[in-house]
């Protein structure tokens, strides 16, 4: 995740098993919450396949598609071939795999919508800050790359549905661990966020009686509930999810309670963006996706990516 700080930022305040999926599926029944919209973060260790974890949970997969609310198949005759943007570093969304070709999640994703459509895919690399002006000049189809859909981006772009979320979540020490988060259940408890963060802003709004404890960046964070002086952080669940099951955390920590996933505060979801009108494009997207879902195919790449759930 090499941009710049500005790109980034507009990215990171920037999916089980498909018979589980269907209850879970739907966000709307998921506690709604949320993580920074147009803003990423790097998860840790994000390169390297995770460890097994200790414990042997159901993995969560999120779906984003009512399977009551079946699109109709586009027609997709003048679709003879999407040339994808996507960004160079942002692992394990996007980076330069062994042989120097483009992988990651997206890159995966993109080539099943192509698969799907059946038409020809190309995916082309560039940095995060020059993706919707290379879209908007026709140099590439749709850009790919964990872009958080925002107001500002709708003024140039459009988007398709949403593919993923970036919820927020509480970890807390394992020896602390909560299955269920209410705000009276953290009265007096020490919480700690990214300072200016659309975490933190959750926080002051929803958790009035926890104590809140801020810090410059995540690894100040995490340290921070490693060492107890916290007893627990609120953050990206994405990243969250990585260091939690990398060997930075030093096997310490664990999720406590579900996914907070509302808008307001942590974004509309991710998207795939495409130029202003191509509703062509758009709408054989959307129908693919939800293919792509219905045939269990996105829970399977899911769980090839994330061994530990955000969800």
């Amino acid at each position: 995740m090499a941009p710049s700080q500005q790109a980034k930022s507009l990215k990171s305040v920037r999916g089980l098993l498909a018979g589980l999926v269907a209850g879970l599926c739907l966000l709307g029944g998921l506690t709604e919450a949320n993580a920074q919209a147009p803003a990423k973060r790097p998860p840790t260790a994000p390169q390297t396949t995770p460890q097994a974890a200790p414990q042997a949970a159901p993995q969560a997969v999120p779906g984003f598609w009512d399977p009551r609310r079946r699109p109709e198949r586009p027609d997709l005759s003048r679709l003879t071939v999407i040339r994808f943007l996507t960004e160079t570093d942002y692992p394990p969304f996007n980076y330069t795999g062994a042989d120097g070709n483009p992988a990651g999640f997206n890159v995966d994703f993109a080539r099943a919508l192509c698969e799907e459509i059946k038409v020809t895919c190309t995916v082309q690399m560039r940095r995060f800050e020059t993706l919707v002006d290379a879209l908007t000049s026709n140099r590439g189809d749709a850009i790919i790359a964990s872009m958080a859909v925002s107001p500002q981006l709708r003024a140039r772009v459009d988007f398709t549905d949403p593919y993923y979320r970036v919820p927020a979540r509480f970890v807390s020490r394992k020896d602390a661990v909560m299955p269920e988060i209410r705000p009276e259940y953290l009265e007096g408890k020490k919480v700690g966020a990214i300072a200016g963060s659309a975490h933190e802003a959750y926080l002051k709004a929803m958790f009035t009686d926890a104590e809140l404890h801020t810090y410059p960046n995540d690894d100040a964070m995490r340290a921070a509930l490693r060492r107890g002086e916290v007893d627990f952080i609120f953050g990206d669940a994405i990243s969250l999810a990585f260091w939690i099951n990398g060997t930075d955390s030093a096997d310490c920590c664990a999720f406590s309670g579900g996914p907070f996933v509302e808008s307001r505060f942590f974004g509309e979801g991710i998207g795939i963006a495409v130029r202003k009108g191509n509703d062509v494009l758009r709408q054989a997207l959307n129908w693919a996706m939800f293919r792509i879902w219905e045939k269990g195919r996105y829970t399977d790449l899911w769980l090839r990516y994330f061994s530990v759930s955000p969800f």
